[in-house]
């Protein structure tokens, strides 16, 4: 640091950072997620069963013009350096607010700016699950950097105290592009209202520009809910059951916090510690309403994760709170706890140099191919164009995987060949593609890595399933996993596996 400015430093390792996804994004395959919402632009909607349609808009020009996933993966990338950006300037924001001549917040003075600013962005490069949304486009991915522009948002408002007419409209966008983003930007605009509550003077609910803010959000997520108006909200249905899970075991709340722990780092938790230990004596209600940006959601998420859930769920409050946790790390860099902080810095760059590598290796090989997670990464490509080849010479109806997850990448390397999931559960694929005709001939897939029985033998599934080709993947001279292509014939009704 003695030889570059702090944001000199944060540029360098944001781009070493990008040309590292950017090289992992041109050598795999789409994963599940990623071919799902790619099918999304190549099927425009107002909204999708699972998820609002943004993660389908915003890809639909790339997909409209190419299948390269390298090329499509610029999205995300872009949108994680921009999070990276808006994570340094609220920071810089926070820095501001905290040091006001009148906040009252510290008894000692922070640190530079910068260097707040600095090591908040070393903490996301250094976290190993925010790398995957910087590869792959989720949800998530894009309410990151919204939920970051609605916090630096809320520390304007703080700072002044009022909002001009454009701060209120600007505000209202951020809201309405997060919620076309994902369901869970609830949570984000209730930490908005908490910050907005949070002040003194509550004159803000009575000015033109907070109901032109709200007139604005409603706007832009009026297609959300039109369509599920029109499609009996089956959009709606499905996430309050999906966030539901299953039967609550407090061994899978453990289990999650331990994760969250590992895979965003131990450097959140130490400038965390650090920050709500030294730099809050003192502070007033709006400081503490800011940090509402990671603890509702992460609060929320986790009490649900007694009945499952997904780590990356969590992944916008982490970059809410990285600006915390890096004035935290600044406090404690100043404090001369330097080495502690360069150990945990690079067990967490290390963490993510073998995640890279063992993602490019294939995996670890083991006795069993389902216990080899990466094997789901590579082969589907080729399985796909070999689907699409045995369907058409076939004279198949269409294509038929037993798991919707089987489904995404099929669909998407098979296009356009219709794909049907042969399963009970009700899921896009029903509305993209509609249900089998009865009597139709369908080209089965089959992968080893998730195993199903022969959807035949019922009154409710086809009549027999003629083997007709197989498919060995491999990387670096082993095998991953195998594709077995079966033609199935005379379908007779919904089927009955699951």
């Amino acid at each position: 640091m003695r030889h570059q400015s702090p944001s000199s430093w944060a540029v360098i390792c944001v781009f070493i950072a990008a040309v590292v996804h950017l090289a992992l994004g041109f050598s795999i395959e789409f994963s599940v997620d990623e071919a799902h919402y790619a099918l999304y632009a190549q099927h425009l909607a107002w909204s999708y069963f699972d998820h609002p349609p943004l993660v389908g808009w915003i890809q639909w020009p790339l997909v409209a013009l190419t299948s390269s996933e390298g090329v499509i993966r610029l999205i995300p990338e872009l949108l994680w350096i921009v999070s990276c950006y808006l994570v340094y300037q609220v920071t810089i924001e926070l820095h501001r607010l905290i040091q006001g001549r009148n906040a009252g917040y510290l008894t000692s003075a922070l640190p530079s700016a910068n260097l707040c600013g600095l090591l908040a962005v070393l903490i996301i490069t250094a976290a190993p699950m925010l790398h995957v949304l910087a590869i792959g486009l989720l949800p998530d991915t894009l309410l990151a950097p919204l939920s970051l522009g609605l916090m630096l948002m809320a520390l304007r408002w703080l700072r002044k105290d009022r909002f001009s007419i454009g701060d209120w409209i600007v505000t209202g966008i951020l809201l309405g592009l997060a919620g076309l983003s994902k369901y869970t930007a609830a949570f984000t605009a209730f930490a908005l209202l908490f910050v907005f509550l949070s002040s003194p003077r509550k004159s803000w609910f009575t000015k033109v520009g907070f109901w032109l803010a709200a007139l604005t959000a409603l706007l832009l997520i009026s297609p959300v809910l039109y369509w599920n108006w029109v499609n009996d909200w089956i959009s709606f249905k499905y996430q309050l059951a999906h966030g539901g899970g299953g039967e609550w075991l407090w061994r899978r709340l453990a289990a999650y916090i331990g994760i969250q722990i590992l895979v965003f780092g131990p450097l959140f938790v130490l400038g965390t510690f650090v920050f709500l230990k030294d730099c809050m004596h003192g502070a007033k209600l709006s400081l503490v309403a800011l940090l509402g940006f990671f603890f509702i959601p992460f609060v929320i998420f986790t009490s649900l994760a007694g009945g499952g859930g997904l780590p990356h769920w969590t992944s916008p409050a982490w970059f809410c709170l990285a600006p915390f946790a890096g004035m935290g790390l600044a406090k404690a860099w100043a404090m001369q706890h330097r080495h502690w902080i360069r150990i945990l810095f690079f067990i967490q760059i290390a963490m993510c140099c073998i995640g890279f590598a063992y993602v490019l290796s294939g995996g670890i090989n083991t006795a069993s191919i389902k216990s080899n997670p990466i094997a789901d990464l590579y082969g589907w490509k080729i399985a796909g164009q070999k689907a699409a080849e045995l369907t058409k010479a076939t004279k198949a109806n269409g294509i038929a995987v037993q798991n919707w997850t089987l489904g995404s990448r099929a669909a998407w390397y098979a296009s356009p060949t219709p794909v049907f999931v042969l399963d009970q559960r009700q899921d896009q694929f029903d509305l993209w593609f509609g249900e089998i005709p009865v009597g139709a001939n369908i080209l089965l897939i089959s992968w080893s890595g998730m195993t199903y029985p022969l959807p035949v033998g019922n009154k409710s599934a086809f009549e027999a399933c003629q083997p007709l080709d197989s498919l060995e993947i491999e990387r670096f001279g082993r095998i991953l996993s195998k594709f077995d292509f079966s033609l199935c014939s005379n379908w007779r009704g919904p089927g009955t596996s699951e």
